[in-house]
């Protein structure tokens, strides 16, 4: 390890890596510091190790912060056509999942090795188990302190991610940089998480663990139209992450576990064409057989639908259409798939990423406060805050 640097990165995730070898591509000297033994475990995880690596259609309107704008100017420079390009040529295979969702055909093992290579390509220097024991700025340099030794630069960019999934080593370290350099930091919550709940309703969501289907769950007038899954603790899926970043505590949520039709409209149908069939035999030709009974279970309503009066299908219906619950909580940052919130944007140019009260400091990805929707955005965010700050430092 060498005393001085051009560029010191720290946090070897997809942020950091992209940063990296986009500085280098410069002719900047790098060194790339990561705490942990291994780089870049989020997308090594990610997408069922397969890694969802972009969206076809990433936009700042798939992002949540304080400063909804804030994440234009960096996709203006560098959108998911631009990473797909270095993917191609890479020659990763991958295949649209659904809603503009990318994977690696084989594995997010391919990602990795192509950031790897792209920096060894500029010979950024990569240390693992890499402990900081003190960050300062000293003059118009900022100095670090590891456990390997003391080296400087006078460009920084903190890239180390959030407070989610801490066993691949998710740290706050991002945050207390922010507060030693005197930054706001907006408030944090795990966000991309599933939702828990007490008493009934999660004793009718564990009679129904592993139980999914696709519904439409909504907060006010934000809605999510993806797969729901019932499991032990409450419930999950792409529907319920995706609502989870704008849910708070108290907050009730809307679930339509049949959001293309009306149920009321075809019971009542029913009472009339089939009126000698069981309400929850009915149920199940639209919705998965166990959720059927288990729904006429709960209302203790299961007769011939020619023996159910309007009252009895109304509250099938309300049930069904527009189930109404409060969650009592996440399951938090051990499986949420993001942190909501970060370091303000108002402390950081939006055309650089750099500390605009801090001359040379940079901060991408997820440590900023933009979180974005389920479906590759989050990684497509770290790409392009990523490459502007390559191009800055």
């Amino acid at each position: 390890m060498n005393e001085k640097y051009d560029v010191i990165v720290i946090g070897a995730g997809a942020a950091g890596l992209m940063c990296s070898f986009e500085a280098g591509k410069r002719g900047k000297k790098v060194c790339l510091l990561e705490h942990s033994s291994k780089i870049a475990e989020k997308i090594r995880i990610s997408g069922g190790g397969r890694c969802n690596f972009t969206n076809l259609f990433s936009t700042d309107s798939n992002f949540i912060s304080n400063n909804k704008h804030f994440c234009k100017s960096a996709f203006s420079k560098y959108t998911q056509d631009d990473f797909i390009k270095l993917v191609k040529n890479h020659k990763i295979e991958f295949y649209e999942k659904k809603l503009g969702q990318l994977f690696c055909t084989k594995s997010a093992k391919d990602i990795i090795e192509m950031l790897i290579t792209e920096c060894k390509n500029q010979k950024v220097e990569i240390y693992i188990n890499t402990k900081i024991e003190n960050l300062a700025k000293k003059e118009n340099s900022y100095l670090v302190k590891t456990d390997k030794g003391p080296i400087s630069s006078s460009s920084i960019v903190i890239a180390t991610g959030g407070l989610s999934i801490p066993k691949i080593g998710a740290s706050d370290f991002g945050y207390k940089i922010a507060e030693k350099f005197n930054l706001k930091v907006t408030k944090l919550e795990p966000a991309l998480v599933p939702l828990i709940f007490e008493r009934d309703i999660l004793d009718f969501c564990k009679s129904l663990a592993g139980v999914s289907l696709n519904a439409s769950v909504s907060i006010n007038k934000i809605s999510f139209d993806e797969g729901l899954i019932f499991t032990h603790k409450g419930l999950s899926g792409p529907s319920i992450l995706q609502i989870s970043s704008y849910w708070n505590k108290n907050c009730a949520i809307k679930i339509n576990l049949l959001p293309q039709q009306d149920i009321n409209v075809l019971l009542k149908e029913r009472r009339i064409s089939t009126p000698k069939q069981i309400l929850s035999n009915i149920l199940s030709d639209y919705l998965p057989n166990k959720l059927a009974l288990a729904i006429c279970n709960k209302l203790q309503i299961n007769k011939k639908i020619g023996d159910s009066s309007n009252k009895d299908i109304q509250k099938v219906s309300d049930f069904v259409n527009n189930w109404t619950i409060t969650p009592s909580g996440t399951e938090g940052y051990k499986t949420a798939e993001v942190t909501l919130g970060g370091i303000d944007t108002k402390e950081i140019s939006s055309s650089t990423m750099e500390c605009k009260s801090h001359p040379g400091l940079y901060f991408i990805g997820e440590v900023l406060d933009v979180t974005g929707h389920l479906g590759g955005h989050n990684f497509q965010w770290a790409w392009s805050s990523g490459f502007v700050a390559g191009q800055n430092v």
